[in-house]
């Protein structure tokens, strides 16, 4: 008898959400002529003088950078993900623009730089944002007046206004954030229709727009946060429901697994496949922040194709840098420790960039290697737990440490470059270092 009840209440509620809708759009002229006027102005005071000022404005001087990058195929790591400098590379290519625009400083004359079609593209992302404000409010109310009163006043935002018109990762977060809202709302509002194929489009276009706003900015790991909430909310509502078995319920949570987690992590994955994809080209200098053997299969780049002995031997020059991602390189240079920082030796540093400074040459602990390339000694190689010397290759000081407290770490010991070698009578213990390999043949 109850679940007959629940049936026939269930029943109700759902034709009661359909007739509403349904009256609600009774004035379709109404309603698409707000939408496309909102929109068209929208746009018009988007577009209005895109070209002024005809010069390179405030943080168009690193995305310009970026798109040069992507048109020329030069590898750079930057700390935001890919997509939106992609997308800005792929309007200037489109439009004309071969890369070759410096973007040095703001105020620099763009002159016959064909610049438009990058700040085109982006001020129809920025522009997007007005009917997508409309048809959210639409959703959340179905009030013809808010929706339009809603994005009338995003048409008037000045910060909104002005953010749009030129190169910049910005309006295309923002237009990205607004889908992915839509998106939910659009799904969230079919729930009466589960399994059906809108039902399924709307829920993979939310995960889609999910991982495009993520892959523009990592800001976009809010709308996440409030698409993951109302997901979470959406299971517990469909759990607490009776009328609904745990079968459907389990059928509700794979979906969203599927189309809000798996197809999402596919396609943000995706940007970063195109992304290595395009950049074959070493050019700029932060490569370095990757290992060797990434190195090596960039064109240009000093590794690329290079014959490398697989083992370390004693007498090679090497750089020393950390195996994690981003790690530094060792580092030293003519200056020295401050007064009172110390011990006025060479400082020891680290490094992002590749220099000749981060080179250093392994040798043993008591005695120098043999001058010239006609030395008869065999080669020796570095093994586990061998004590070697690490000489610096420009200084031609030793990696040295002393019982004296580190400049800022003050539990750790200092680390200098100290004897070099027309000064060196002997050898200090101070100067050798212990060498650990571990299964995966690192050194440390």
């Amino acid at each position: 008898m109850d679940k007959k009840v629940g049936g026939a209440s269930g029943a109700a509620d759902v034709q009661q959400h359909v007739d509403m809708r349904v009256s609600c759009r009774a004035s379709t002229v109404v309603w698409y002529a707000a939408f496309v006027s909102i929109s068209a102005i929208g746009l018009a005071t988007r577009l209005y003088q895109l070209d002024v000022p005809a010069h390179v404005c405030w943080d168009e001087t690193h995305f310009g950078k970026f798109a040069n990058w992507y048109i020329n195929r030069t590898f750079f790591f930057d700390v935001h993900p890919p997509l939106g400098k992609m997308l800005i590379g792929m309007s200037g290519f489109l439009s004309g623009y071969d890369g070759s625009f410096a973007f040095v400083n703001p105020g620099d004359e763009y002159g016959a730089t064909p610049y438009l079609g990058m700040r085109f593209f982006c001020c129809l992302m920025g522009a997007s944002v007005i009917p997508l404000v409309f048809l959210i409010v639409w959703e959340l109310t179905l009030s013809v007046g808010a929706a339009t009163l809603s994005s009338t006043l995003v048409i008037c935002d000045i910060a909104s206004l002005t953010i749009s018109r030129f190169i910049l990762l910005d309006p295309i977060l923002m237009s990205f954030i607004l889908l992915s809202t839509y998106c939910c709302l659009k799904f969230v509002s079919l729930r009466h229709r589960a399994f059906h194929a809108t039902w399924w489009f709307w829920m993979t276009a939310t995960g889609v727009s999910l991982a495009c706003a993520l892959g523009v900015k990592f800001v976009g790991l809010f709308i996440v946060l409030f698409v993951g909430l109302n997901t979470v909310a959406d299971l517990w509502h469909l759990l607490g429901d009776l009328r609904n078995s745990m079968t459907t319920v389990i059928q509700h949570l794979l979906a969203r697994v599927v189309c809000l987690i798996a197809v999402p992590a596919l396609v943000y994955v995706s940007f970063y496949a195109v992304h290595f994809h395009l950049l074959k080209k070493s050019g700029f200098n932060t490569e370095g922040y990757f290992s060797s053997a990434f190195q090596s299969q960039l064109e240009g780049n000093p590794l690329n194709n290079a014959s490398m002995p697989e083992y370390l031997a004693y007498g090679a020059l090497v750089t020393i840098k950390n195996y994690r991602t981003g790690g530094l390189y060792l580092h030293s240079h003519w200056s020295l420790y401050p007064k009172g920082v110390g011990a006025q030796q060479g400082q020891i540093t680290s490094y992002f960039f590749k220099d000749d400074n981060n080179k250093w040459l392994i040798k043993e602990i008591d005695k120098e290697p043999s001058s010239g390339n006609q030395s008869t000694e065999a080669v020796k190689l570095v093994r586990n737990g061998d004590l070697v010397r690490l000489e610096h290759w420009i200084t031609k000081r030793n990696l040295h440490s002393h019982k004296i407290p580190a400049p800022i770490t003050k539990r750790q010991y200092q680390v200098t470059g100290y004897g070099m070698v027309s000064e060196r009578s002997t050898y200090s213990l101070a100067d050798q270092h212990f060498v650990v390999i571990d299964k995966k043949g690192r050194i440390s």
